[in-house]
């Protein structure tokens, strides 16, 4: 760790204890001093160096950068307190409050109140106290049990500060910033389970390139990030189930990570043009965007690990008969509000619980512009369920004309099929595909668990294959292995 300087005190000043002078370390120079006590991993295990000798009394006061450990919550304002150094003071303050140990049957500790002052929390004259230094980084956690109503949270002026990471293991809710208030250094900020509007602390940060939001709040059901013209991350985690619009405005956003849930539709903007790596995940509650039987459970949008691979767009739908119904612009709107960024892999997750999917494959996805035109890789999962319904006569999961549909599937260059269990309107949609896939290059079809690799449907699909394109590599796999390639002789 980095020390300061300092009031410099001589090195020829005499030592306590004996005068032969075998207390050499304590002669030492503050600035050689101050470094032994920086390498200490908490700012409390220096203090109580203080008692080697009057030499080291006050001396870790120096320290540059001070990391609290263990150190109890009423005690660090007056630990802050006894920093006196001319400003600025240090580069780091780092808090961590212990956990509050308990004895086995002793009553839970009834001692919350002396961490509220009268404003409700001492943690604001705390956070004062520590800008008080005008710290260049303040990370600040405490556990979770310091109050059981959210803890109202004042931001002190840190003119300073490039790095501000507020974490209190409950609710808190940060309050306005005062008029006049700006953080001009700030680049950094990390808030966790946090209650706020960003609007006015947003444009407090002029230089902001970071935005950390974990398991956050809010109030109005809008995540709206705007008026941070240099953000270049933006990492949101929302807590609120009732997520109803979510704007976006950062011009320099290069990474978006966001997660959240609804169970309405959301009203999505998103002025994100130059970002490169994306994660999106917004999960719906309960059966409320549905078309016919298919109800939406999760769309994600997801950037390759690798830089260079491709953006998937991830949709999760199951068969959940329901009494809302919507219409299909609607439904493909709703999809179409969650496609942020560019993609080019498109994996669709079913749970039909026995029910055909062809329809609703062709008609509601596939169909759909935005996915038809971009895809060059589709992967198409059967998701296993205890629940299989029979279809009744005219059951709305099929539709007469579906397997006459033309879609263009111009960009599609490999498919896979996996948990293909054999049944009609699979090998339909297989047919269709290959035929509506002029640039197709690759097919992988894998039977599902419950499927015999001794049945005919691996002749049937064979047979698909054959009279597709030479040029379309087919493979046919079951979990004993390899059943047929078009590269080799079937095994069957």
């Amino acid at each position: 760790m980095e020390a300061s300087s300092g009031p410099s005190r001589s090195s020829s000043q005499e030592p306590d204890g004996p005068c032969d002078g075998a207390d050499r370390l304590s002669a030492l120079p503050d600035d050689l001093l101050l470094d032994v006590l920086a390498r200490l991993p908490c700012a409390a295990a220096a203090a109580r160096t203080e008692v080697l000798s009057r030499r080291w009394l006050g001396l870790w006061a120096g320290l540059r950068q001070i990391v609290f450990r263990g150190v109890a919550l009423p005690s660090l304002e007056a630990a802050l307190g006894r920093v006196d150094l001319p400003l600025p003071a240090v580069s780091l303050i780092k808090i961590r409050v212990p956990i509050k140990q308990q004895r086995p049957h002793q009553p839970a500790p009834k001692d919350k109140e002396h961490w509220r002052d009268s404003a409700g929390v001492p943690i604001n004259s705390l956070l004062r106290a520590a800008a008080r230094l005008e710290p260049e980084k303040l990370d600040f956690r405490i556990p979770s049990g310091i109050s059981e109503r959210a803890l109202a949270v004042d931001l002190p002026c840190l003119p300073r500060a490039t790095f501000i990471a507020l974490n209190f293991s409950s609710l808190f809710s940060l309050a306005a910033v005062p008029a006049g208030a700006e953080f001009p250094a700030l680049e950094t900020l990390s808030l966790a389970e946090c209650i706020t509007d960003l609007g006015g602390l947003l444009s407090c940060c002029p230089r902001l390139r970071t935005l950390r939001l974990s398991r956050a709040v809010f109030p109005d059901c809008v995540i709206r990030v705007v008026n941070s013209p240099l953000l270049q991350e933006l990492v949101v985690e929302c807590e609120a189930r009732l997520t109803q619009r979510v704007v976006i405005v950062a011009p320099e956003l290069k990474q978006l990570t966001i997660s959240f849930t609804s169970v309405v539709a959301v009203n999505i903007t998103v002025l994100a043009p130059v970002v490169e790596k994306i994660s999106w995940q917004c999960c719906y509650l309960g059966p409320y965007i549905v078309f016919g039987l298919w109800s939406l459970s999760k769309l994600r949008l997801q950037s390759a690990e690798r830089q260079g691979e491709p953006t998937t767009l991830y949709i999760y739908a199951c068969v959940d008969p329901s009494p809302f119904r919507a219409q299909v612009h609607n439904f493909r709107r709703e999809i179409q509000r969650h496609m942020v960024a560019a993609f080019s892999v498109f994996e669709l997750h079913l749970t039909a619980k026995g029910h055909a999917f062809g329809a609703f494959v062709v008609h509601h996805l596939l169909g759909m512009d935005r996915i038809s035109t971009a895809t060059r890789r589709l992967k198409v999962v059967l998701h296993r369920s205890e629940l299989r319904e029979v279809c009744p006569t005219h059951c709305p999961c099929e539709s007469p004309n579906w397997r006459s549909q033309t879609i263009s599937l111009d960009a599609l260059e490999e498919v896979e099929f996996n948990g293909f269990d054999g049944v009609d309107h699979e090998f339909d949609l297989l047919e269709l595909i290959l035929g509506c896939a002029p640039m197709l290059k690759r097919m992988i079809v894998k039977l599902s668990e419950e499927t015999s690799a001794s049945n005919d449907g691996c002749a049937k699909i064979v047979n698909i294959f054959k009279q597709a394109s030479s040029s379309v590599e087919c493979n046919v796999y079951h979990s004993s292995g390899i059943m047929y390639s078009s590269q080799n002789c079937p095994s069957t």
